[in-house]
């Protein structure tokens, strides 16, 4: 298992880098952790996480095709967008309602370990994926809060390399934030 999580934790690592960057080998090295992450967290019993990272095998393709396809009035990327306060309104009701459904499912179905606190960081990671694939500003926001509440789980958990790679990936996601930021801004003459 060793082998395998230094594998996912590189791949992570990559992928996160390629995203702050806006850059399309994001989407490949995400598809290649995610699918790493599925057996990993089969193994460690947190099933709402295994379940998170086979979802977005499938999102990260969406999000391939939308980054190269997504831009049907230019040539150029897809620009960075904002949400508007009832996009705010929507996603937090979202992953209140669906954290609240699958965190009680996996605390009276499974074996589940950490039922709510794996459901609300696999609700509010993929609706993060979402929105990344949108290219919505507000996804580094889900992203570092994730981060947070991830670095006590995986450790608490034994999976120090994968708490080492949500450590990375706070700087990343803080990085990507104020990155695509400045574009937003560019892209917007502001």
């Amino acid at each position: 298992m060793t082998i395998l999580e230094l594998a996912a934790v590189i791949l992570g690592v990559l992928s996160v880098y390629f995203t702050t960057k806006q850059n399309i080998w994001c989407w490949p090295t995400g598809i290649a952790m995610t699918i790493l992450y599925v057996i990993i967290f089969l193994n460690v019993k947190l099933y709402s996480d295994t379940l998170e990272n086979f979802i977005y095998i499938f999102m990260q393709i969406y999000g391939w095709y939308y980054w190269v396809y997504g831009n049907k009035k230019k040539k150029d990327s897809v620009p960075v967008k904002r949400l508007k306060i009832m996009g705010i309104i929507f996603w937090s009701l979202e992953i209140i309602v669906v954290t609240m459904l699958l965190g009680y499912v996996m605390a009276n179905y499974t074996g589940a370990s950490l039922p709510y606190w794996d459901s609300l960081t696999t609700v509010m990671s993929l609706t993060a994926q979402w929105l990344m694939g949108r290219k919505i500003l507000e996804n580094w926001v889900l992203w570092i809060s994730v981060d947070v509440m991830a670095l006590f789980i995986y450790s608490y958990k034994g999976l120090y390399m994968t708490t080492g790679l949500y450590a990375v990936f706070l700087v990343l996601a803080t990085s990507g934030l104020i990155k695509w930021y400045r574009s937003y801004k560019t892209q917007n003459g502001k």
